[in-house]
């Protein structure tokens, strides 16, 4: 899948998060994949995927303008090609 404005993302379970100055550091403890966050509204909008209905609704919520949706849409679908977030299942 690849990432776009209308996916519904989370950020892996297996995945913990640990704040730096320059953004973050992603853990996954399953495939042993250490990433950078290297902003910190990335690590924002990483943050909050689950609490929101898709990524357009999230990247809202944290603030950014549109004319950054984009960047972030490029950088989550590496982040999930990572396993660092994962595609939301929707209970229903």
């Amino acid at each position: 899948m690849s990432v776009a404005l209308d996916s519904v993302l989370e950020l892996h379970p297996q995945v913990a998060v640990r704040p730096e100055p320059f953004g973050a550091l992603a853990y996954h403890y399953g495939n042993r994949r250490l990433i950078f966050l290297k902003h910190p509204d990335v690590v924002r909008v990483v943050q909050q995927l689950a609490e929101h209905t898709d990524l357009a609704a999230t990247l809202d919520a944290c603030g950014i303008v549109p004319e950054r949706f984009d960047a972030f849409v490029t950088a989550l679908d590496s982040l999930q090609k990572s396993e660092i977030v994962r595609e939301r299942v929707i209970a229903g």
